[in-house]
């Protein structure tokens, strides 16, 4: 059961942490979003998250710019999450996923995720797996390291990966608070169906101290938890950089919360 619940934290992340591009673009105003990301620019959010006040992992997300195949500009998402070196004995964690997306559409293109995991309160797992999206005949095709034929499952429209999620809502998209946002993720494994709800509210953080911020939630259930619901939580500043500097999780276990420690420029 300790496995199954830190596997459900680390799993949740990995969906989580690709709304952070739905916060980033929300706006007060009829305004385009813009993120400032110039051709060959990158930017990289840099995460904590902790567990009863414990910091448990190290997480980032970074957007470039500059990319292109067969002549078509592309973004580059990447997302890395790795355990803290005092907590190794316990659980070791270098996961790495990449999303390629067009840069016109932002639709996504290839999603890799790398897994490499072990420990006393996780599963021990180690795999490649990538899933091509093939828009043009409506399906994904899946291939995994270990498993020699590929998997093809049916493309939805406007299902994305998790990473792609970020570009288009970074990247594209507007939307208000007081809105409500029905997502379609597919990563491999299932398609998530959740709608999420935003507000205006105070938040008080550690990088910027108290923010006047819009917060993305949305109820969802957990498997792991007898289909037990709970919450998941994005803010951002409600400024004109719409920074992501929080994201809450309440489980049926209790709350986890990545807090946003750093932002860099490359």
């Amino acid at each position: 059961m300790r496995k199954g619940r830190w596997t459900l934290l680390i799993g949740l992340f990995l969906l989580v942490s690709a709304m952070v591009g739905l916060e980033a673009t929300l706006s007060h105003s009829d305004e385009k979003p813009n993120s400032g990301l110039v051709a060959g620019q990158q930017r990289i959010f840099l995460y904590t998250a902790k567990r009863l006040g414990i910091p448990i992992l190290k997480a980032s997300i970074k957007i470039e710019n500059g990319s292109s195949e067969k002549g078509k500009p592309l973004y580059q998402i990447h997302a890395n999450i790795e355990s803290l070196d005092y907590l190794k004995l316990l659980f070791r964690m270098h996961n790495q996923f990449v999303s390629t997306v067009d840069a016109e559409t932002c639709s996504p293109i290839r999603y890799v995720k790398e897994i490499d995991q072990q420990g006393l309160l996780i599963e021990r797992k180690r795999y490649l797996q990538t899933l091509f999206f093939d828009h043009p005949n409506k399906k994904v095709v899946v291939e995994k390291t270990g498993i020699p034929e590929r998997q093809e499952y049916p493309l939805l429209s406007e299902t994305v990966d998790p990473l792609s999620l970020f570009a288009k809502y970074y990247l594209k998209e507007g939307i208000h608070p007081g809105q409500s946002i029905p997502i379609s993720i597919f990563d491999g494994i299932k398609i998530r169906q959740m709608v999420f709800h935003s507000k205006k509210g105070k938040l008080k953080t550690q990088l910027y101290g108290e923010v006047e911020a819009v917060c993305l939630e949305s109820a969802t259930s957990f498997s792991s938890f007898n289909e037990r619901e709970g919450m998941i939580r994005i803010w951002y500043t409600a400024d004109g950089k719409k920074i992501p500097v929080l994201i809450e999780l309440d489980l049926p276990i209790g709350d986890v919360i990545f807090e946003l420690k750093s932002i860099e420029e490359g």
